[in-house]
């Protein structure tokens, strides 16, 4: 029965109640830009930056791991020659004095990475799974500003609202700031509510064909009456006409119509924020496998809660020790040591959607059953107690449903033992 949303929206007070109305939480996002040095309004980004500022912002992210890594493919170690290939490919010694910022949208979604490069490396055989290259995810739809291209042209060095790194440039298309800028803001638009949708088929414009699209993605909606009913030979009475980013041949962005249909799970604006449409959000990726940085066509543990609050219209930075340390929201804090009672009293207090934060680590609250606090977050976990509390070793690996106090971040501690932060988001 924890495995059903409907359980604890029957057990949550006032599942309808309003948290919020949209201008308030588009006005704290704006208040998070503002204020939370992890969140970068691009609209507000510099049209130039000097060789010594992008390089700075290059090495914060290209740079030896500091622990030893292995690759996957051949578990033969990471050495210092393959830092030095890495280094050589960033091409830092060509930048200009003065580096011209380009703006760009993503078209297909896509890793990233910590070098320019698909290379996938380990920190441990009980990690493997946790490629330690891979540092986010890009989507269709989102904006970025492009500072560098890498010494085989294949990349170039990005900044997202929430983080920057090296993507494909396969994957982005190149345009005029105030066309991206205007996507964006673009009203009346879709949001992707399902925990993913895919544009129609079409043979006519492969590139808007099946786009994979991710929950939380914003798309400009557009009147059928503009496109004369017709989209690619389909009349789109039964699907909503949107707009999508594409890639010319030559790398430019460029605007098509493409058409979702209204079987898909999307919204017409944001939705509204609800404890009812936290939970719902949230279960709409239970089970779906652990992704580090959004790999594996997944999502990690912060994807999870980016994804499900972005639908809202929420703004969050993209690492959980960047979100527990965040002013955005309502936050009770205390030391990671401090005393069980302390932390307990905290939770009693806690909220249905409530953001809880561990050691590298974000859940999102269910509510509590026999003394017991219960969330849902995707985890690969080390283990759980039983009913004895003895530990019990296991990887979980998937969007879950779990007890806090059970469940394990390593064989010594639980997540509510590393626990540090509640968030409320309002």
């Amino acid at each position: 029965m924890h495995l059903s949303v409907d359980f604890w929206i029957d057990r949550a007070d006032a599942p309808d109640e309003l948290l919020s109305d949209t201008a308030d939480i588009l006005a704290c996002a704006r208040n998070a830009f503002d204020t939370d040095p992890h969140l970068v309004d691009l609209a507000r980004y510099p049209l130039t930056m000097s060789k010594a500022e992008v390089t700075e912002r290059i090495r914060s992210i290209s740079k030896p791991y500091a622990d030893d890594l292995w690759y996957r493919e051949s578990d033969e170690p990471v050495t210092e020659h393959d830092y030095d290939r890495y280094t050589a490919s960033l091409d830092l010694t060509r930048l200009p004095d003065t580096i011209e910022v380009r703006f760009g949208m993503v078209v297909e979604r896509t890793a990233m990475r910590a070098w320019p490069t698909d290379d996938v490396v380990y920190k441990s055989r009980e990690t493997i799974d946790l490629d330690r290259f891979q540092e986010n995810g890009l989507f269709p739809s989102d904006a970025i500003v492009v500072l560098h291209d890498s010494a085989d042209g294949k990349w170039c060095f990005a900044q997202s609202y929430n983080y920057a790194a090296w993507v494909r440039k396969d994957k982005i298309a190149i345009g005029d700031r105030d066309e991206v800028l205007a996507y964006r803001q673009a009203d009346p638009f879709l949001v992707i509510a399902g925990n993913r949708a895919h544009t129609n088929f079409t043979p006519e414009t492969p590139a808007v064909s099946e786009v994979r699209l991710e929950m939380g993605a914003r798309l400009p909606l557009i009147d059928p009456e503009d496109v004369d009913h017709n989209v690619d030979g389909q009349n789109p009475a039964a699907s909503y006409v949107v707009q999508l980013p594409v890639r010319s041949d030559k790398g430019v962005l460029e605007f098509r119509h493409a058409l979702i249909a209204r079987n898909q799970d999307v919204h017409i604006g944001y939705m509204p924020y609800t404890r009812r449409n936290v939970l719902h959000q949230a279960f709409k990726f239970l089970g779906e496998r652990y992704g580090w940085g959004h790999s594996y066509n997944a999502r990690d543990c912060t994807g999870l809660v980016l994804e499900v609050f972005k639908t809202f219209g929420f703004v969050l930075p993209r690492n959980s020790l960047q979100q527990g340390h965040s002013d955005i929201g309502d936050n009770v804090r205390f030391p990671i040591d401090a005393p069980a009672e302390e932390k307990l009293a905290a939770l009693a207090g806690a909220d249905v959607g409530d953001l809880l934060y561990s050691t590298g680590h974000v859940m999102l609250y269910l509510g509590c059953i026999d003394d017991e606090y219960y969330v849902i977050h995707d985890l690969t976990g080390s283990g759980w107690a039983d009913d004895e509390g003895n530990f019990q070793e296991g990887a979980i690996n998937s969007v879950s449903v779990t007890p806090l106090r059970k469940i394990h971040a390593s064989p010594e501690e639980t997540y509510f033992d590393q626990l540090y932060a509640i968030k409320r988001l309002r």
